[in-house]
C-alpha cells in the first residue's frame, strides 16, 4: 500500500512538483512539486564591496504595449493593461516572449563565469541516482538515472540477475522533454499502466504494457489529469476531463467536470465506463482508488471551495453495495485518505477533529462517527503519512520539520521507532501486506539521497544504494534556529553552510521558502544548491506559516485572510540573517516557486530594500484572475477569490502584479517560467515582468527567462535543469558582486 498523504491538501497545492516512480500501490497524484548585475548606465565595470565585476551594457527592454483594459470589482476599478499577454497563442504574445528571451540570454551570456558554473554543475550532477524500489512479483522495480540522462530509466531485476530496462523515457521524445509521470502495476503483476507528460504539461497520456510479452496494448488514454491509476482484475479506475473544445487552448483553458472512468483492457477509451460525475458541480476533483485486496473502492471528492475532500466508499465484493456509495466523511473541509483496510473496516488518515492528523478505523456498514475507533490518535507531532505494509502500520511524523518514523501493529500498538541516520527526511515505506522488507529513501541538506532496505521483523535498516557524489557531508554544518516573526510567533529555519565559513555579514545567502497549501519544507539534498554551498554561500530555508510542518493550525495561520503572516515570516527570516551576521542587503537573494513565486513577488513589493536579488519562479502573480485558468480555481480555499468582496480587498493588498509602484528601485529580478506550464500559466509571469520593467526606476535588471518545452517543474529534463540553475547562480553572483571560486 502506498503511504497515505493528506491527499487533497496535495491536490490543492499542485504546485511544488516531485517526480515519483509510483511503484507503490494506489499511486495518487503527488503535489508537489518546486524550482527553484547591477546594470551600470554606460557599461563600464561596476564595483560592489570592492569586487570588480564585468557586466553587460544597460538593458534595453522590449516595448510592451499597454491596452485600455480594466475590471471593476465591487466599485473598485483595477486596470489590466497587459491582459493581451494572457493569449498565449497570439502572434503578439509569442513575439514578446521571443524578444524578452533574446534580451535575457544576451545579458546572461556576458557574465564571464556563466560557462564555468554550467561546467561545474554538469560535473557534480553526473552521479547515479536511484528511486525507491518496489517489489512487483518476483522482480524488484526501481528507477535510475546514470547521471546526465534527461530522464530516469525504469528497471526490473530478478534476484541477483542483471537489471533489465522496463521503460526508458529518454526514448519517448528526441529532446528528452517527455517524462514518465506515474506507473502502476496490476495486482497480478501482469500489466503496467504508465502515464507520460509531454513538455512539462500536467496533461497525461496512459499506455499499458504487457509484462509477459513486453508489448504495448493497443489503447491509449488521453486528457488524463489529477488522476490515480487503480487496478482491479479486468482493468483500472482513472480520472480525466472531456477533450477541449475546438479552438480552446488546452494549456490555459479552465478545467471543469472532472470524471471517474473504469478502463477495461484491450478496449478503446471510447468504451470506458463512467463511474462518477457531478454535472451540477463543474469545479472539483473526483478520484477513485481501490484497496490492495480490491474489496473497497474509495471515492475522493472536492468542491473547489473548501480545503479538504468528502470521502465515500463502496464494497466491490458485496452485490448490494457494489453500486452504492457510502459516505464516511461528508464534509469537504478536512483531508481524508484511505490507508487500507482490516477485517472489513477501512483505515482513514484524517485531520477531522485532529489538526495534526490521526488514523481512525471505520466500518462502512456502521459509518456513524460514534462507531469510529482511533488506531493512531492525534499526537504532539504532525502525522505526515501512513502506510499499511507487511502486517504493520508505518507512520511518518514531523518533528520540527524533520522525519520521525514509527512502526505500529495494524490495531495501533506501538512496536518500535525506525532509527534514521541523521536529522532529515525519510520517504517511501510502501509495499504490500505480504512483504517482509520495504525500502525507503533518506536525505538531508548535505546527505545525498540514499536508499535503505528495512527489515520489518528485526527493525534494521541497511544501505541498499548509496550515491557517490562529489561532496563530503562532514564539510558542512546544518543548524535550526527559531526566530520571531512580526507578531512574535517563533518560526523555525534551517541554515546550511561550510564549516569554518566566517560570518562576516557579507556572505552570499540564498533564502528559499514556500509558505502555503499545507506543504512541508523538510531537509533534502540538492546538487544544484551544492554549488552555492561549496563556494562559501549560505542556504536558509524557513518553515513559514501556511505550510504543513505543525499541522492544520499552522497551515490556516497562513491562509486567507491571514496570508500576510507568510510575508511577515519571510521578511523576518531575512532580517534575522542580517542581524546575526550571515549576510546583508547586497548579498541576499530571495527565492521561491509557484506559491513561493507569489511569496517573492509580494515580498519584493512590500520591501524592495530587503535584498539585492529576487528570484520568483513560475509564480502566481495575478491574484485577481488566477482562478480563470486551468485548475487555478482549486486554490480558492487557500487564497480566496476576487468574486468575494472581503477576499477581493485582501487579495488586492498583496497581489504582486497589482502592487508594483512606479518610480521604485526594485531588486535585480530574474523571473523564470515555461511555455508549457499549465498549472500556473505563464501569463502570470508575463504580465508581472511587463509591469515590473515599466515600474522599476533603479539600476537593477528585471528580466524574464522563458523555458521552451518545459512546464511547472515535474519531469524537466536534466539539461534544462542544469541550464536554468547555471543562469540563476550566474545572475545571483553577478548582481552581488561576487566571483565564485568554482572547484
Amino acid at each position: 500500500m502506498k503511504a497515505a498523504i493528506p491527499l487533497f491538501a496535495a491536490l490543492a497545492a499542485l504546485a511544488a512538483c516531485r517526480a515519483t516512480t509510483g511503484l507503490d500501490r494506489n499511486t495518487l497524484p503527488s503535489k508537489r512539486a518546486l524550482t527553484e548585475m547591477t546594470s551600470p548606465e554606460k557599461g563600464e565595470p561596476s564595483r560592489l564591496d570592492g569586487l570588480a565585476l564585468i557586466v553587460p551594457p544597460p538593458v534595453k527592454y522590449p516595448a510592451t504595449r499597454k491596452a485600455d483594459v480594466a475590471d471593476t470589482y465591487f466599485g473598485t476599478v483595477v486596470p489590466d493593461p497587459y491582459r493581451w499577454l494572457e493569449d498565449l497563442d497570439s502572434p503578439e504574445t509569442k513575439a514578446w516572449v521571443t524578444a524578452q528571451n533574446e534580451v535575457t540570454f544576451a545579458y546572461l551570456s556576458q557574465i564571464p563565469f556563466r560557462d564555468k558554473i554550467r561546467e561545474r554543475l554538469t560535473k557534480i550532477w553526473n552521479y547515479e541516482r536511484y528511486g525507491v524500489p518496489g517489489q512487483v512479483g518476483q522482480d524488484l522495480v526501481f528507477s535510475k538515472n546514470d547521471g546526465l540522462q534527461n530522464q530516469a530509466v525504469l528497471y526490473r531485476q530478478r534476484g541477483p540477475g542483471e537489471p533489465q530496462v522496463l521503460l526508458d523515457p529518454n526514448k519517448f521524445s528526441a529532446d528528452g522533454t517527455t517524462a514518465l509521470a506515474s506507473t502502476e502495476f496490476s495486482n497480478d503483476h501482469r500489466y503496467l499502466a504508465y502515464a507520460t507528460s509531454s513538455g512539462g504539461s500536467d496533461w497525461n497520456k496512459v499506455r499499458i504494457l504487457d509484462l509477459t510479452t513486453n508489448q504495448l496494448l493497443p489503447e491509449e488514454l488521453s486528457w488524463v489529469k489529477v488522476s490515480s491509476t487503480s487496478w482491479t482484475k479486468k482493468g483500472f479506475y482513472y480520472s480525466r476531463y472531456d477533450a477541449p473544445k475546438a479552438g480552446e487552448n488546452d494549456l490555459a483553458g479552465m478545467n471543469e467536470y472532472h470524471k471517474v472512468y473504469f478502463h477495461q483492457l484491450n478496449t478503446p477509451q471510447s468504451a470506458d465506463r463512467l463511474v462518477y460525475e457531478n454535472p451540477k458541480m463543474p469545479l472539483g476533483f473526483r478520484i477513485a482508488s481501490a484497496t490492495e485486496d480490491e474489496r473497497f473502492l474509495s471515492l475522493y471528492l472536492t468542491d473547489g471551495k473548501s480545503d479538504g475532500n468528502r470521502l465515500q466508499v463502496r464494497d466491490l465484493t458485496d452485490p448490494k453495495q457494489a453500486a452504492t456509495w457510502t459516505t464516511l466523511i461528508a464534509s469537504y473541509e478536512f483531508n481524508n485518505t484511505v490507508v487500507g483496510n482490516v477485517g472489513g473496516e477501512v483505515l482513514v488518515h484524517t485531520n477531522y477533529k485532529a489538526p495534526r492528523y490521526r488514523v481512525v478505523r471505520i466500518d462502512p456498514k456502521k459509518p456513524q462517527e460514534a462507531n469510529w475507533h482511533d488506531v493512531l490518535p492525534e499526537g504532539p507531532n504532525k502525522l505526515e503519512s501512513v502506510s499499511q505494509v507487511g502486517g504493520h502500520l508505518i507512520a511518518d511524523y514531523l518533528h520540527d520539520a524533520s522525519s520521525q518514523v514509527k512502526v505500529y501493529s495494524e490495531l495501533g500498538q506501538f512496536q518500535h521507532e525506525v532509527q534514521l541516520p541523521a536529522i532529515g527526511t525519510a520517504s517511501g515505506f510502501g509495499g504490500r501486506r505480504t512483504d517482509k522488507v520495504v525500502y525507503y529513501a533518506f536525505t538531508s541538506f548535505t546527505y545525498p539521497t540514499t536508499i535503505y532496505k528495512y527489515d520489518l521483523a528485526t527493525n534494521t535498516s541497511t544501505v541498499f544504494r548509496a550515491p557517490k557524489v562529489d561532496v563530503n557531508p562532514q564539510d558542512y554544518v546544518t543548524t535550526q534556529v527559531f526566530y520571531p516573526s512580526k507578531d512574535g510567533t517563533k518560526i523555525p529555519m534551517f541554515i546550511v553552510h561550510r564549516k569554518g565559513v566566517a560570518l562576516t555579514g557579507k556572505n552570499p545567502t540564498y533564502l528559499y521558502a514556500y509558505g502555503g497549501f499545507n506543504v512541508s519544507l523538510t531537509p533534502g539534498f540538492s546538487v544544484a544548491r551544492l554549488l552555492w554551498l561549496e563556494n562559501g554561500g549560505v542556504l536558509a530555508i524557513p518553515n513559514l506559516r501556511g505550510g504543513g510542518e505543525y499541522g492544520e493550525a499552522w497551515h490556516q495561520a497562513g491562509m486567507t485572510p491571514h496570508k500576510q503572516n507568510v510575508f511577515d515570516d519571510f521578511i523576518a527570516a531575512a532580517e534575522y540573517l542580517k542581524d546575526n551576521k550571515y549576510t546583508d542587503y547586497d548579498h541576499l537573494a530571495i527565492a521561491g516557486g509557484s506559491n513561493g513565486g507569489l511569496l517573492v513577488g509580494a515580498t519584493m513589493n512590500q520591501r524592495p530594500d530587503l535584498c539585492r536579488v529576487a528570484l520568483p519562479a513560475v509564480g502566481v502573480m495575478d491574484m485577481l484572475r488566477y482562478q480563470k485558468f486551468t485548475i487555478g480555481w482549486n486554490w480558492a480555499p487557500e487564497y480566496g477569490t476576487s468574486d468575494n468582496p472581503a477576499q477581493f480587498q485582501n487579495l488586492l493588498a498583496f497581489s504582486p502584479l497589482h502592487n508594483l509602484r512606479p518610480g521604485t528601485s526594485y531588486p535585480a529580478t530574474l523571473i523564470t517560467t515555461a511555455d508549457h506550464d499549465d498549472r500556473v500559466v505563464p501569463a502570470h509571469s508575463f504580465k508581472f515582468a511587463a509591469a515590473l520593467q515599466a515600474a522599476n526606476d533603479g539600476p537593477n535588471p528585471t528580466l524574464i527567462r522563458v523555458d521552451v518545452n518545459a512546464g511547472h517543474g515535474a519531469g524537466k529534463s536534466t539539461k534544462l535543469q542544469i541550464d536554468e540553475w547555471a543562469d540563476v547562480w550566474s545572475f545571483c553572483y553577478a548582481n552581488m558582486g561576487v566571483t565564485p571560486t568554482l572547484q
